[in-house]
């Protein structure tokens, strides 16, 4: 991207100046006067030709006022600046670890169903962080990367809008694989170096295939992994939502559980998380400037030279 300024932007104050000058002398000193003829006998006006050199012969005087225009904005010295952004530091390394298990299409996250409403949240998750990188991981019986850790936003969020439950999978078990969706999202985050990791983990079931979520939660631990649980469904709902166990992994990784009863609640939540978990970066943009000055300079002796020749050949008699 590039930016444009004068670096004496005091000179063009000439401009005005220049202006109001012109104003006040050209009709004694540089705009040609009408002739006064003390002949009474005005006929002979009528045979003064006007030709092309007549009509134009104020041509060398307005290169002039050009030229001097010109030079009032070379003292100004435009410069166009190329942006060069340098990001300092690291951002937060996170993973979206989201169940997309049969019961996560329960209406109760109305208008729409538990899974939609969470592609929506996290969406709007993604929208607010900046330099971090972020991963999906998607899980029932099974957990697949979705998406690698990225800091390409627009991607991110097109393979979030794919995502769908599992009954929509060709060749896919239904179940909630809690530990190996966890499993998962901790083995993307291994190869890290960002100085915090963080994985946000989002189901409404108990683990009922797979590993134990509490020994992958401790193995999360060793590796400097923090865990935040969300567990999606009504309290009076019929959903076999294992609080115990959500909430034991974000305790053993140093994380928090949260309950979330519908879209709003599940909203705060997400933004909550994004407020305790800030990157530790800083923008630091910088602009190199090139001076223009030199590409105006011919142009104005060009044009210079061109309006002398013309006062001193074709319009020698005229002006």
């Amino acid at each position: 991207m590039n930016e444009f300024r004068f670096a004496e932007p005091i000179f063009l104050g000439f401009l005005p100046i220049f202006a109001l000058w012109l104003w006040i002398n050209h009709r004694q000193k540089f705009l040609p006067q009408p002739a006064s003829l003390l002949y009474p006998d005005i006929r002979l006006i009528g045979r003064i030709s006007n030709s092309w050199r007549v009509r134009l012969h104020r041509s060398p005087f307005l290169l002039i006022i050009i030229v001097v225009i010109i030079f009032i904005i070379v003292l100004a010295r435009p410069q166009i600046g190329n942006i060069r952004e340098v990001i300092r530091g690291q951002g937060v390394a996170i993973v979206l670890a989201v169940d997309i298990s049969e019961s996560m299409s329960a209406p109760d996250f109305a208008p729409q169903n538990r899974l939609e409403a969470a592609k929506r949240v996290m969406g709007e998750f993604i929208n607010q962080r900046q330099f971090d990188r972020i991963g999906l991981v998607i899980f029932a019986r099974n957990a697949f990367h979705q998406a690698p850790l990225t800091l390409d936003y627009p991607v991110l969020l097109q393979l979030l809008d794919e995502i769908r439950l599992v009954s929509q999978l060709s060749g896919q078990q239904d179940g909630t694989a809690i530990g190996i969706g966890l499993a998962s999202a901790v083995n993307m985050l291994r190869a890290s170096e960002s100085p915090s990791k963080v994985v946000i983990l989002l189901t409404d079931g108990a683990n009922n295939a797979g590993i134990d979520p509490i020994q992958v939660a401790l193995a999360t631990r060793a590796l400097g992994i923090r865990v935040y649980a969300i567990g999606m469904g009504k309290a009076d709902s019929t959903s076999d939502l294992d609080e115990q166990t959500l909430s034991q992994i974000a305790t053993i990784t140093n994380g928090l559980y949260y309950r979330a009863e519908d879209t709003d609640g599940l909203g705060m939540i997400y933004d909550r998380i994004n407020r305790l978990e800030r990157s530790d970066t800083e923008r630091q943009i910088t602009v190199q400037w090139r001076d223009m000055a030199d590409y105006l300079l011919l142009p104005a002796l060009i044009l210079m030279i061109i309006a002398q020749l013309l006062r001193y050949t074709i319009f020698q008699y005229t002006s």
